[in-house]
C-alpha cells in the first residue's frame, strides 16, 4: 500500500491503521532502511509503516509488506507532527517509532512476538514503555566511513547513568518515577551535541489516546507516560539500537574531522541478542519471565 502524504494516511488509509501493534519508521536516508524494515517485521508488527522520500527505494521484496508513506526526509517537527497524526487516527492502538538504522529488541525478542510483549505489559496496566537509545557504530572508520555496519557494529559496555527530572512548574522538584539517562556517544562527544539532545531516554511505544501528544524530546504531555514503571514495581523496558548518533557526528562538519575512531576500552562487539542488553543492564524484564 502507498499513500501520498501523512494526510492521505490518517484520512485514507483507516485500514491500515486498524490493526496494531504498528510501526512508525522514518527515513532520514536510505541507510540500512530494508534492514530496519525487515527488523521490525521479523519482531511481529502487524504493520510496517515507513515514511520516506518519493526518491528512496526499498528492496522490492517488501512492497508487500510494508505501508509505504510519501514524506520528505524527516526532521524533528515534521517526525513529531506526523507522529501526533497517526495517534489522532489510531485511538487504542499500540504505536511504536524510530529512524532508519535503529532496531528495536525488547527482552527476550528472538522468542517472544512484540504482540506477547505488549500484551503482558498491558495486563499491567501500562500504556507506555521507556526506552533506552544505545548507540552503535562501526568498529572501523576506514572501512565504514558513515559508522555504519551491522557485521562489525561496538556498542558501549558502561558509561550510562541518569539524573532526577527536575519539574520546571513545581520549584525543579524531582517528578515522580522520571529519570533522565545519559550515555555512550552523546556522552563521550558531548561537546559535538547540543545540550537539549544529549539524553538517551525516549517513550518510543506507547498506546494512543484521543488527546496524547508526543513532544520533541520524545516524552508525551501525560505525564504517566513518560514513567519508567508503575508504582508497586519494575516494569518492562526496551532499547532502540541505533546508528544514528554515529552517523551525524560522521557527516556533521563540526565533528567528523575530530573524531578518528568510536571505539574506547569500554567498547564491545553488539551481539545481537536481547540478552546482551539484558546483561548490560540497558533494559529491564520486569516481571516477565
Amino acid at each position: 500500500m502507498r499513500y501520498a502524504s501523512v494526510s492521505d494516511l490518517v484520512n485514507n488509509g483507516r485500514a491500515a491503521l486498524a490493526k496494531g501493534p504498528l510501526a512508525l519508521v522514518f527515513a532520514e536516508d536510505d541507510v540500512e532502511l530494508d534492514s530496519t524494515l525487515r527488523h521490525h517485521l521479523d519482531l511481529g508488527f502487524k504493520r510496517v509503516i515507513c515514511l520516506m522520500p518519493e526518491s528512496f527505494t526499498i528492496d522490492p521484496g517488501l512492497d508487500d509488506q510494508v505501508v509505504r508513506v510519501t514524506m520528505d526526509p524527516a526532521n524533528g517537527a515534521a517526525m513529531i507532527d506526523a507522529v501526533n497524526r497517526v495517534i489522532g487516527a489510531a485511538p487504542g492502538q499500540w504505536i511504536y517509532y524510530c529512524f532508519n538504522a535503529e532496531y528495536l529488541f525488547f527482552p527476550f525478542c528472538e522468542s517472544r512476538s512484540i504482540g506477547e510483549m505488549l500484551a503482558f505489559h498491558s495486563e499491567e496496566r501500562r500504556d507506555a514503555m521507556l526506552s533506552y537509545v544505545v548507540d552503535l557504530y562501526a568498529a572501523d572508520l576506514g572501512r565504514n566511513p558513515d559508522a555504519v555496519s551491522l557485521e562489525e557494529a561496538q556498542l558501549d559496555r558502561s558509561g550510562y547513568y541518569a539524573l532526577a527530572r527536575e519539574d520546571a512548574q513545581n520549584n525543579h522538584a524531582p517528578k515522580d518515577r522520571q529519570l533522565d539517562f545519559y550515555g555512550g556517544l552523546r556522552w563521550r562527544f558531548e561537546e559535538h551535541v547540543p545540550y537539549e539532545r544529549r539524553k538517551i531516554d525516549r517513550i518510543a511505544l506507547f498506546r494512543a489516546k484521543p488527546g496524547l501528544r508526543l513532544r520533541p524530546d520524545f516524552t508525551f504531555d501525560d505525564e504517566e507516560y513518560n514513567t519508567y514503571s508503575c508504582k508497586w514495581h519494575h516494569n518492562l523496558t526496551a532499547a532502540v539500537c541505533s546508528f544514528r548518533t554515529a552517523k551525524a557526528l560522521k557527516r556533521n562538519p563540526g565533528s567528523r574531522d575530530a573524531i578518528a575512531t568510536f571505539g574506547w576500552h569500554n567498547s564491545v562487539p553488539f551481539e545481537w541478542h536481547s540478552r546482551q542488553l539484558l546483561d548490560l543492564g540497558l533494559m529491564e524484564p520486569g516481571q516477565w519471565f
